[in-house]
């Protein structure tokens, strides 16, 4: 994605409309030169790509678009290194220390740099050039991590993903949006409020997969404090939704006027006709690093029980719930498994809401120690399920506890 001062939009009334690059001869070779610039630099420092990036902005009036492009380039195809014989603060306590010792740093430089190159020679059982000192000694500042790593797009790749950062960048600041996820395909909505989950975004949602859903989402600005992070949030959302095959979205944006400092109302549609092109898998993995260590550790178990991650949608009232696994027994006993691992008051509050409401009588809900339920309003009297507290990490032996036909 990008960051506020590299987004581009006008506007048209209350709309608002962001910046698209069409796939002309000259976007393209726009979008070239800029993924000719980091092939060429890999093995070089970000601040010795930074200089040359602004270079080929020139005195181009586009040249917010090839900041754009440098963005993405960047943060989704690059990777940047610390590349330091030790750890950088490490090195620089010992020549530091060395050059106390035996001579001031800047009188004798090369002596200090030998010395500490000769030790750590020994203690690293390989050769330790002085140059490698020199070079790891602010080897952790960020122009002078090294690109390691370039995995080139093609020109209308990159195209494609700035298209999509610009539209995604409308929804930092949306205070509400509402999504008509029209008749379509159950696997697709299973995939659309699974990524809803995997954001951790407060969604109402009213519907049924024969007719269709209506989702309202509240944006950042309409929480009691607003949240970039929540932004952010909402923003990759977006990429989600383009995998549904019928929908239409219309967005309520707030932001305030630079000049007078009042807040400002606008607007914002959009569509499965949109021409934007999502970049995410067709199905997400697991939610969070805790799932994703819970079903490693259970695969390891011997067991009858089989956890399945796919399980079907339970309509509520105002909702869809998804639980996170599905445990299955050869004689065809099912239980579900919800894992509630997150902070977040008002997401506590919509979880626990969901779970009595969805008149199940199979769930087991793992709940995390570190969550403060009282201070979020949350209490477990007459909940509809078992129960498991956990720490840090969920063990499969204590659902295993649970479960009958062990």
């Amino acid at each position: 994605m990008l960051k506020s001062d590299l987004l581009i939009f006008r506007r048209t009334g209350e709309t608002i409309v962001p910046k698209k690059l069409s796939l002309t001869s000259n976007a393209i070779a726009l979008a070239e030169q800029q993924i000719d610039c980091f092939q060429n630099a890999v093995g070089t420092t970000q601040g010795e790509l930074d200089r040359k990036l602004i270079e080929l902005e020139g005195d181009n009036p586009d040249y917010k678009v090839k900041r754009g492009l440098a963005h993405i380039l960047k943060n989704s195809f690059s990777s940047f290194e610390i590349v330091s014989p030790i750890e950088p603060q490490l090195l620089r306590e010992e020549v530091f220390s060395t050059s106390a010792k035996n001579c001031p740093i800047a009188n004798h430089k090369s002596t200090s740099l030998e010395i500490v190159a000769s030790s750590l020679g020994d203690r690293l059982n390989r050769e330790v050039l002085p140059a490698e000192i020199e070079r790891g000694l602010y080897a952790d500042l960020q122009e002078n991590r090294i690109l390691t790593r370039f995995d080139p797009p093609t020109p209308e790749t990159l195209i494609n993903r700035y298209n999509l950062a610009q539209v995604q960048g409308i929804f930092y600041r949306a205070s509400h949006i509402i999504i008509q996820a029209h008749r379509n395909d159950p696997g697709e909505y299973k995939l659309l409020f699974r990524y809803l989950k995997l954001f951790q975004l407060m969604a109402f949602i009213e519907g049924d997969a024969d007719t269709g859903f209506t989702i309202a989402i509240d944006g950042p600005t309409s929480l009691f404090k607003p949240s970039t992070r929540y932004g952010l949030a909402l923003a990759k959302m977006i990429p989600a939704l383009l995998h549904v095959s019928k929908w239409s979205l219309k967005a309520k944006l707030q932001s305030r006027d630079p000049y007078s400092g009042n807040l400002k109302t606008s607007s914002y549609s959009l569509s499965d006709r949109c021409d934007l092109a999502s970049h995410y898998p067709p199905n997400p993995t697991f939610d969070s690093m805790l799932e994703a260590s819970f079903a490693k550790r259970w695969n390891k178990l011997k067991t009858n029980w089989v956890l399945e991650r796919e399980v079907d949608l339970i309509p509520i009232p105002g909702s869809v719930m998804i639980p996170d696994f599905r445990l299955v027994h050869p004689d065809g006993d099912v239980f579900l498994l919800e894992i509630v691992g997150y902070w977040r008051p008002e997401y506590l509050q919509k979880k626990f809401f969901q779970v009595r409401k969805a008149e199940i009588n199979n769930l087991i809900l793992a709940i995390s120690e570190r969550l403060n339920l009282t201070k979020a309003g949350v209490k477990l009297d007459n909940i509809p399920a078992q129960i498991v507290w956990f720490k840090d990490k969920l063990l499969p032996n204590s659902i295993l506890k649970i479960l009958p036909k062990n």
